[in-house]
């Protein structure tokens, strides 16, 4: 079970105080553990270590949401332009709460037009009413994206929960993924997220994670 797991694993660094020293130890520990990918800042890329068969994941609108359609598409055509396998856009949460589905659809379009590769859409789930993460995911799926995905990890009202995937994987019935991310330190977490639906997760302490499945 621990290598599926170690599949399913974006593993991440986002924190502001990265060095580039810090991406080559996130690199080294990603390889030797056997995630699918790393998920670090734009502002790191382009990457110079050998990542091998590591997908290169990034962000955009990260983490409030809170920038222009157009900007969140030109940070993102940037970071596939610097090597970007995959990127994550944060979704503006505000215009889910006023009910504005169909500038939600606009803006992850304007992104998903700036990124061949594949686009997971974070809609922040902790912070929204059940509808609202299902509008939030239908609105996802209209605009083209590949995964809807459920927190920055930087959000006051917390992370991914269970309900929560179980609900956006239910919405999306397969057709897109679900990445679970924020909050998801140990192993049985990680594993009640995939049971839940999951199909990626987002995890900063993979090892630790990891680890538990011996415990």
């Amino acid at each position: 079970m621990t290598t599926e797991l170690v599949r399913y694993v974006d593993h991440t660094l986002l924190s502001p105080t990265a060095t580039v020293a810090d991406i080559g130890s996130l690199v080294a520990e990603a390889k030797a553990l056997g995630t699918y990918s790393i998920c670090i800042s734009p502002a790191m890329l382009p990457v110079s270590f050998d990542l091998g068969p590591l997908k290169l994941a990034t962000v955009c609108g990260f983490p409030s949401g809170k920038h222009t359609a157009a900007i969140k598409a030109a940070e993102a055509a940037e970071a596939v332009a610097a090597g970007a396998d995959e990127v994550d856009m944060v979704i503006d949460l505000g215009l889910i709460k006023a009910a504005r589905l169909d500038a939600t659809r606009d803006e992850i379009a304007a992104v998903r037009a700036a990124v061949p590769g594949v686009l997971k859409v974070i809609i922040e789930s902790a912070a929204l009413t059940d509808d609202e993460i299902v509008s939030a995911c239908q609105a996802a799926e209209a605009a083209g994206a590949d995964f809807v995905k459920t927190s920055t990890g930087y959000h006051p009202a917390g992370g991914a929960s269970v309900h929560a995937v179980e609900l956006m994987a239910a919405t999306v019935g397969g057709r897109l993924g679900v990445k679970a991310s924020g909050g998801i330190r140990d192993w049985a977490t990680a594993v009640a997220m995939i049971n839940a639906g999951a199909t990626r997760l987002g995890l900063s302490g993979t090892a630790a994670v990891l680890a538990g499945a011996a415990s």
